[in-house]
């Protein structure tokens, strides 16, 4: 049986609820807008939702150890996959969430272990990389939607130029606090993303990476930099390995990466999902607490 959670858990130790795994085609009877990773406790019990959307050229099941410690604290995770073999613009990226996001009402409960019920007034949105982009531009209303999203997460998110219609539409203004946004936004950067690997250039350069993203974010917003890691040091072990010959990783352990954002995400969560404020401003206050270097770490209040 299902164990609940302890609230007394650290945010960065594996949760006490036991959680299940799942992937859902788009030929299931609930008809899912896009083929979906499911990470949901098997407890029974009223859930928050985060929706995760993966980053570029990756896919959603390299995520899955990340998302199973953050659904271990008592979370469901849909993160959809937006294409296979052949990539799409940025623009069908944004689309797509949206139809997984109007999909959540009616599809999702039928899609989990029986008495697990999504909240879906405590709905959360988060993507790494390309896909936080993805994110951002959702929550800001670049595509409709039928629900409310009450925090926005943002896993070393970039908006870097490229061809305009490959990578439109472009967010940033470069002026503070300008996201035309009123939830609590957290932003976690990557201290190596910045860095060439080799010839390669950098896959989040300074200007449009993670540092802008948070100079744009009104209060409430939060920013933690793993000073020691890489833009893809999140993966699952062997995702990272492959990841790592584009771009710069960090020699330190990935579980503590995983374990370190996952920390970050639950707090986040929990204070701006459920009120419990403790754990992230226990971070805030002690940021050595981590398994990993945070430097720096902020939180603006109001």
């Amino acid at each position: 049986m299902a164990i609940l959670e302890n609230k007394n858990a650290s945010a960065f130790e594996p949760g006490n609820v036991e959680v299940k795994t799942s992937k859902l085609k788009k030929t299931d009877a609930s008809s899912p807008p896009a083929e979906l990773l499911i990470i949901a406790p098997e407890a029974e019990g009223n859930y928050p939702v985060l929706l995760f959307c993966h980053g570029y050229c990756t896919k959603n099941s390299w995520y899955s150890q990340l998302l199973q410690h953050v659904s271990s604290h008592g979370y469901i995770v849909v993160a959809p996959q937006f294409y296979q073999c052949l990539l799409i613009s940025l623009n069908d990226e944004i689309k797509i969430a949206a139809k997984v996001a109007n999909w959540l009402p009616a599809g999702l409960a039928v899609s989990l272990p029986q008495n697990v019920k999504p909240d879906l007034s405590r709905l959360a949105l988060m993507g790494h990389s390309r896909g936080g982009k993805v994110a951002f531009a959702l929550a800001l209303g670049y595509a409709p939607t039928s629900l409310n999203f009450k925090a926005l997460l943002g896993l070393d998110p970039v908006c870097r130029l490229s061809q305009p219609g490959w990578v439109e539409p472009d967010i940033l203004s470069y002026v503070p606090h300008s996201f035309h946004l009123s939830i609590p936004i957290g932003i976690i950067g990557t201290g190596l993303s910045n860095q060439t690997k080799g010839i390669i250039p950098p896959l989040a350069p300074d200007g449009f990476n993670h540092s802008e993203f948070f100079n744009e974010s009104k209060p409430p917003c939060c920013y933690f930099l793993t000073k020691d890691y890489g833009h893809c040091d999140m993966l699952n072990d062997p995702n990272v390995a492959l990841a790592s010959l584009v771009c710069k990783s960090g020699k330190d352990s990935k579980e503590k990466m995983r374990r370190g954002v996952g920390g970050i995400m639950v707090a986040f969560l929990k204070a701006y999902l459920g009120g419990e404020c403790e754990d992230l401003e226990s971070i805030v206050a002690t940021p050595t607490i981590a398994p990993i270097i945070l430097n720096p770490v902020i939180h603006i209040k109001e």
